[in-house]
């Protein structure tokens, strides 16, 4: 008898411990309850079983169960005075505002979190010069796959211990390093560990002050993440004249879905060298190459690949100077011909033109288009904005100050009368301040064939003021017949005492709640 209870004894005891583990993780207060009721078993067997059973095989046992349960109230506080919840194998710290005192409390607790798969603790200033402690760390906590440290203000002791620590967790499967300027300069440093074979998904390095030689070692090193998914290298300026090394290395990244290069000094031959490497890239699915003032013009001759991504879902073209012929290379974009896709195009833009008579539809996949701040696409939109009808995924449609005119408007009214566009959601025309009362009639007249749109937007530029058109009355009668729609932005137009009695009457009868964003008529 004696025997039996001190085997069930022995069980008892182990067994708090493991949930007392799986607590710690889960922020169980059901776990808490059963740890209590089975010490309150344990400590109520009578006293002669107790003298019977050796102190050393109790004490440890009992020892770590204390030691594992005020790591859990201390991991619990932790996290309250942060204003945190605990979650399954998460410590998110976004944004806590960490101190010095709180960084050194979280590494004295992650001994306890040996299944902890995702770190974040972005946005915390006093990390920088701290991480080392962390890093010293990273073999207890193998299990990682997300680690983040964006905008941390690493230093370069921090990024070295780093690079030193990544071998450590070889599950990892997204790291995001963004905005952390002495990154630049010390990638190497950092990835240097990344063997062929490695697991990273995700790599992020936002705004780093990345080098020219950065990016040629990044170029090298994509081949061996086979596994890449998204790359973010945005508003790295200077890693523009190291786009060939990075072009290459994407061409053995065939898994890759996201690839944003905002904002990274490219140039006209930027887009030749890219263009090389789309058709490595069957499976993207989003392109961000905004901001790059000096693109202008590349795309005339080099579209060719970029038809070839069918699957892409984004293109993203804002402030990137494009010319019109750019636009007139766009335009085929969206298109191919029978026959004659395959083989070499014409060299002329006339020769384009005639073998277009019979079309098949590229990128009919693309569900999110901006060409916004291309002021000089306002000549040349309205081929490209006829020839919307071959995007019918498309979901949202930007093209705020680009100079459009009234022709352009003409030809968006033969594309929504005809419902080619009906799955729009959001159309932001605004800062367009070119389009005369005519054109905003067109438009105005037939916009209620846009069934899903939730989000319009016709504003003026904050330098002008304009009074409304007779189109307002018909942008009203539209929106009735609109069942999703909820936000117009209205700004800087000027309604008359006419028309504001009819928006007053309108939002008085109205039956939903559709927001005039008009920062106050005038």
């Amino acid at each position: 008898m004696s025997q039996t209870r001190k085997k069930t004894s022995s069980e008892g005891e182990t067994k708090p411990q493991t949930s007392s583990v799986n607590k710690f993780l889960r922020g169980s207060k059901a776990e808490s309850r059963k740890e209590n009721d089975d010490l309150k078993t344990t400590d109520s067997q009578p006293s002669n079983w107790i003298q019977k059973t050796a102190p050393s095989e109790t004490a440890k046992p009992l020892s770590s169960e204390m030691e594992l349960r005020s790591s859990m109230e201390k991991y619990e506080q932790f996290l309250q005075k942060l204003g945190k919840k605990a979650v399954n194998k998460c410590l998110d710290l976004n944004n806590c505002g960490l101190t010095t005192a709180d960084m050194k409390e979280m590494v004295a607790l992650l001994p306890f979190l040996p299944d902890l798969e995702e770190l974040d603790i972005s946005w915390n200033d006093f990390v920088g010069g701290t991480l080392h402690s962390i890093t010293q760390q990273m073999h207890l906590v193998s299990k990682l796959k997300i680690l983040r440290l964006g905008s941390c203000r690493l230093t370069t002791d921090d990024v070295q211990a780093l690079g030193e620590a990544l071998e450590m967790i070889p599950e990892l499967e997204e790291l995001n390093l963004s905005w952390n300027s002495k990154v630049g300069g010390n990638l190497p440093l950092i990835l240097q560990k990344f063997q062929k074979g490695s697991k990273i998904q995700m790599l992020k390095l936002v705004d780093c002050t990345l080098t020219s030689e950065d990016g040629t070692f990044l170029g090298q090193l994509l081949p061996m993440l086979q596994s890449l998914e998204v790359l973010d290298l945005s508003i790295n300026r200077d890693i523009g004249g190291s786009l060939n090394s990075i072009a290459q290395g994407l061409k053995s990244t065939s898994n890759l879905k996201v690839l944003k290069l905002h904002s990274c000094g490219l140039s006209q031959k930027s887009v030749k060298i890219l263009d090389a490497a789309f058709r490595y890239l069957a499976e993207l699915r989003k392109l961000d190459l905004s901001c790059n003032k000096d693109l202008g013009g590349g795309f005339e001759d080099s579209s060719a690949q970029l038809v070839m991504l069918k699957h892409l879902q984004v293109l993203d073209l804002h402030q990137c100077s494009l010319t019109a012929d750019d636009v007139m290379s766009l335009t085929f974009a969206l298109l191919a011909w029978k026959g004659a896709w395959k083989q070499e195009s014409p060299s002329s833009m006339l020769g384009r033109w005639l073998v277009c008579a019979q079309v098949i539809p590229l990128l009919s996949n693309l569900q999110e288009l901006d060409l916004s701040a291309n002021k000089k696409m306002g000549n040349s939109s309205e081929n490209l904005l006829s020839r919307l009808r071959f995007l019918p995924a498309l979901k949202s449609l930007v093209i705020n100050n680009c100079a459009l005119e009234s022709e352009t408007f003409t030809a968006l009214a033969s594309v929504i009368q005809t419902g080619h566009l009906a799955k729009l959601r959001k159309l932001d025309l605004s800062y367009n301040d070119s389009i005369c009362d005519a054109g905003w009639t067109m438009f105005c007249q037939n916009v209620r064939f846009l069934k899903e749109l939730i989000e319009l937007d016709i504003s003026l530029r904050p330098s002008n003021f304009r009074d409304c058109g007779q189109w307002f009355r018909h942008l009203l009668c539209a929106v009735i017949k609109l069942p999703q729609i909820t936000e117009i932005g209205m700004k800087r137009w000027i309604l008359p005492a006419s028309q504001e009695e009819e928006l007053e009457c309108f939002d008085q009868d109205k039956k939903r709640s559709i927001h005039f964003d008009h920062g106050g008529f005038q």
